[in-house]
């Protein structure tokens, strides 16, 4: 944990040396200059210095309740990105703040005000608040890829990678470049972006016209497709230049990947469970960063084979991670399938919630694990005991299988059972795929 520090941040000084009311006063300190000699008069006013750290505490609750001046509140949001325990110390005094004063409709304070108020002092140095559990994999993930972006040169921006995805009934693919598939990942993440507030990438971010220079928006979401519609999102940003995309999209992409984190690290408890909408579905946040860290090293992998580039899994953990949101959306895209008649009709409907018929998948390797899939409702319940059909299969390979790099008929290592439910989940599980 880090020692607590000063700010650092220069304060105006009304003159006044007495506590106002309600709060502490901002003392003022003459900073030598070292151009001066010793016992030299002062060309000018003296520049106030930092404040030490116990003043700054003591402002943290009228902080809390925006109660400070604006040369106080600049220098506590300066103290809180150097002092650990002053930033935790502040997120429990917000907390506490929206208890106090609830809205019309609930009690928790806007998961997103801290962000908002913290965003100046967040641009001024790396904030050292620490990164929500369920934030982690997309964190990890975004700072792999950045690696590989800065070890990789100028011409190898261009090489040709294809992206590959399962459309329903069959593979499908999409050429494009390395500088292409990072602005997929910017136009999508934008998503996200969107939910939280943040500037939309269709709009900010179109790379400049070689020919002029200049830099104009792109169609928004106002523009005649969904905002949640990846696909059109995609297709709207590479369309949005006369020229192909080039390593200008880097510096975009990881700024937005560095703002998705800093905001959802204040935003506070609440904001885990906002929803985010791909279209025609729905994520809360958590699993949408997750499913941002998914296509992260995916798309990440495709580039580095592109390159020729070394590039490993995620982490054990993180991967399991993956691997379990994957697990929780089969019932629904089973579902969806077998409305659209590629998935067998249900054989066992149960009430929601009660054990239903369900397939065993077996995860192997480093995230992996057990699974109860269940087959006839995604509101039924996958439990051991309603097994009708078991798959093993490697955690690496289920993921791809997922991103629709690996074909559903070979993609498990062993299958027993049910041959109409096995056929059915793979499917299901390579039609999570997208663009």
């Amino acid at each position: 944990m880090n020692a607590c520090g000063t700010s650092g941040v220069p304060v105006a000084d009304d003159g006044n040396d007495t506590a106002t009311e309600g709060r502490a006063s901002v003392p003022s300190v003459d900073i030598p200059d070292p151009e001066r000699p010793p016992g030299a008069a002062s060309s000018g006013p003296a520049e106030p210095g930092p404040l030490p750290h116990q003043l700054l505490k003591s402002l943290l609750g009228a902080w809390a309740l925006t109660a400070c001046s604006a040369e106080e509140s600049a220098a506590v949001e300066a103290h809180l990105t150097e002092c650990a325990p002053c930033a935790d110390e502040a997120l429990r005094l917000r907390d506490a703040v929206g208890l106090l004063h609830p809205r019309e409709r609930e009690l928790d304070l806007d998961p997103l005000l801290r962000s908002r108020v913290l965003e100046n002092c967040l641009g001024r140095r790396p904030a050292r608040i620490p990164v929500p559990g369920w934030a982690e994999p997309y964190d990890a993930e975004t700072a792999r890829l950045d690696a590989l972006l800065r070890d990789i040169g100028p011409p190898e921006w261009h090489a040709p990678v294809r992206l590959r995805w399962f459309d329903g009934e069959r593979p499908a693919s999409r050429r494009t470049t390395v500088a292409g598939v990072i602005g997929h990942l910017t136009a999508v993440d934008g998503i996200v972006a969107s939910a939280l507030g943040l500037d939309d990438p269709l709009i900010t971010l179109r790379p400049p016209d070689r020919a002029s220079g200049a830099t104009t928006a792109v169609p928004g979401p106002d523009a005649g497709f969904p905002p949640g519609a990846p696909a059109e999102r995609t297709e709207a940003y590479w369309d949005g230049g006369r020229h192909p995309l080039t390593r200008a999209v880097h510096t975009p992409w990881r700024e937005q990947s560095h703002a998705l984190i800093r905001t959802v690290s204040f935003a506070g408890r609440g904001v885990a469970d906002l929803s985010v909408s791909y279209g025609d579905f729905s994520l809360p946040l958590r699993d949408a960063l997750l499913d941002r860290a998914f296509e992260c090293w995916m798309h990440a992998d495709d580039i580095a084979q592109a390159v020729s580039y070394p590039y490993g899994p995620p982490s054990g953990a993180h991967l399991h991670h993956m691997i379990d949101l994957a697990a929780r959306l089969l019932p629904a895209a089973l579902a969806h399938r077998r409305r659209a008649g590629l998935a067998g009709p249900a054989q066992h409907l149960v009430v929601p919630g009660a054990p239903g018929r369900s397939l065993h998948l077996e995860v192997e390797g480093a995230g992996g694990g057990d699974w109860y899939i269940a087959l006839d409702s995604p509101a039924a319940f996958g439990a051991p005991d309603r097994a009708v059909a078991q798959v093993a299969v490697e955690g690496e390979e289920f993921c791809r299988l997922v991103a629709g790099h690996v074909p559903p008929e070979e993609a498990a290592l062993g299958r027993r059972g049910d041959r109409e439910a096995i056929h059915d989940v793979l499917h299901a599980a390579a039609s999570l795929s997208r663009l």
